[in-house]
């Protein structure tokens, strides 16, 4: 919880990343994960396993089923494939985040946007769970926050997939463990299209327990 300078209570870690950087760590259950946008419209690629036993991970259509909303908001609950309940958010000054875009790789830039050998989000995924003993199959569809995917009426995707980010600077997500929970956070590198605004920035991550 914040104090009224905005600072947290009883913080257990505090990381800067740079655009493109990766994060991994454990939340226990009853703590709380807060992602700041830093400067504004910058994506962050997000996915979260149950830390006591990878192979139940997070789940884009349980979500997606449960909350009714192909979008993210405060109140949203993330589900498992296992179908239960993982993390939930608990704060959000931004809403509408992402759950179908997925993460850019390597392979998806030179597809999408004629690039070669420029990586993107898997690789970071891949260095934030390989300390973990998990590799390239425990990459599934991911969430993206703080970005938009606006859908038509008709399923188009407009414009192409991914929009410019709403988020404003010091925006922030808050997500609370329902469960021990590994977390992997790209902060996103992508220059290709405009979800990053075409300039990566860095972000926040902070873990704090849950007040006394």
């Amino acid at each position: 919880m914040a104090h009224d300078d905005g600072t947290l209570h009883h913080v257990i870690s505090d990381d800067i990343l740079p655009p493109g950087a990766p994060w991994g760590g454990v939340v226990e259950a009853g703590a709380r994960l807060r992602i700041v946008d830093l400067e504004g419209h910058q994506g962050v690629d997000f996915l979260c396993y149950n830390a006591d036993d990878p192979s139940e991970r997070y789940n884009a259509p349980n979500t997606v089923k449960a909350s009714g909303n192909i979008m993210l908001n405060a109140g949203t609950v993330l589900y498992s494939d296992r179908a239960r309940a993982m993390m939930t958010v608990e704060g959000d000054t931004c809403g509408g985040h992402d759950t179908i875009g997925g993460c850019c790789s390597s392979w998806s830039n030179a597809m999408l946007y004629g690039v070669e050998g420029v990586p993107g989000c898997r690789e970071n995924f891949l260095k934030a769970i390989e300390p973990h003993g998990l590799g390239w199959r425990d990459v599934v569809p991911n969430i993206n926050f703080f970005c938009s995917v606006p859908v038509g009426a008709d399923g188009a995707l407009v414009p192409g997939v991914f929009a410019t980010s709403r988020s404003k600077a010091g925006d922030y997500v808050e997500l609370s463990a329902a469960m021990r929970v590994l977390v992997a956070i790209s902060n996103c590198p992508q220059v290709n299209n405009p979800c990053n605004d075409g300039a990566p920035t860095p972000i926040r991550v902070i873990v704090h327990a849950k007040d006394d």
